[in-house]
């Protein structure tokens, strides 16, 4: 006779055997959508679904810089202070050179921007084993002030730039900012699953002392990473430059909330080494059909923000492996 105790540790090992948790955003996404289907009558139509997939675009972007840093164990809180002075930077160049070349130059100049200032990160996380979410911290608060410095606290307009065409030009029914989007999560996933430095983030992610054992120079590593994460931010500013019209100190304001979330919900573990980029595209996009969803049904702005928070409680419920962990803080 089959006793109770043994019924749960085969549901365990049946939980633990067959890859539930991977595929338990998939599963979300899909109910999700067919809730909201059979709920909003606007829902189910392309227009709809072109508004969700404009709205994915610098979260999917943002999200993959911050998983590349938790793939490693890690957490990276710049992603607001990044944003700012990256766009702030291509705002400025575009005043200063405006027309096609003068766009080319600013991304260029948004990207160099996030991606110096996620090096720094990486090179003070290193150099002075300091815990990453306290650096990052740091140039989270580092990046806002240098773009209120250059800008004096103000907005620069950029509404007449040739870099509005990532927003305003629609390639296959959505915009080409979109499809940029899907081309980043892309290269990071080749770069995540097809790499060195991916495989020795997931390694980093697993165990430093191991990793470091095994040959994975993991100091290196921690730098590529956070330089990586910076010029996905760097990107999602000249998005959000491109929807916006314009560059300022608070356009990266909520940013790094949802991009956390994302990829939390996604299944991407906060202990490192589970996940990837591809799960936090997929938690990107829960999170913004469910925000899309609500606003169509007339759900109050708090109670929004309720929904998205116990979501996220959940998604840990459910993506976290307690076998083997002791006492959790």
């Amino acid at each position: 006779m089959t006793t109770t105790a043994g019924k749960g540790r085969a549901s365990a090992r049946l939980w633990t055997s067959v890859p539930w948790r991977a595929l338990a955003p998939v599963v979300v996404l899909a109910a999700l959508c067919i809730a909201l289907g059979l709920a909003a009558d606007n829902f189910a139509t392309a227009g709809n679904f072109a508004r969700i997939a404009t709205s994915a675009a610098v979260p999917a972007v943002l999200a993959t810089g911050v998983t590349l840093v938790i793939l490693m164990g890690g957490i990276d809180l710049s992603v607001e202070g990044a944003m700012a002075v990256a766009a702030v930077v291509a705002a400025l160049v575009l005043v200063a050179a405006p027309g096609a070349l003068g766009a080319v130059a600013a991304a260029f100049a948004a990207l160099a921007a996030g991606a110096a200032l996620g090096a720094v990160s990486g090179a003070i996380h290193v150099g002075l084993r300091a815990p990453s979410f306290m650096v990052t911290l740091g140039t989270w608060f580092i990046g806002l002030g240098l773009a209120v410095w250059l800008v004096g606290g103000g907005t620069v307009s950029v509404r007449d730039s040739e870099l509005r065409v990532l927003a305003l030009v629609r390639l296959g029914g959505l915009p080409l900012s979109v499809w940029v989007a899907l081309g980043t999560v892309l290269i990071a996933w080749v770069l995540q699953s097809r790499t060195r430095l991916g495989r020795a983030l997931f390694a980093v992610g697993g165990g430093e002392d191991l990793a470091a054992q095994s040959g994975v120079p993991v100091g290196r590593v921690k730098v590529a990473a956070f330089a990586l994460a910076g010029l996905c931010y760097g990107l999602g500013a000249v998005l959000a430059v491109a929807q916006l019209g314009q560059g300022n100190a608070e356009i990266g304001t909520g940013r790094l909330f949802a991009a956390v979330s994302a990829a939390v919900v996604g299944g991407t573990s906060l202990l490192g080494g589970h996940g990837g980029v591809l799960h936090s595209l997929v938690g990107v996009l829960v999170v913004v059909v469910l925000s899309n969803g609500m606003i169509l049904l007339g759900v109050p702005p708090y109670l929004q923000q309720a929904v998205q928070g116990l979501l996220i409680i959940i998604a840990v419920a459910v993506s976290l492996d307690r076998r083997g962990q002791g006492l959790v803080k």
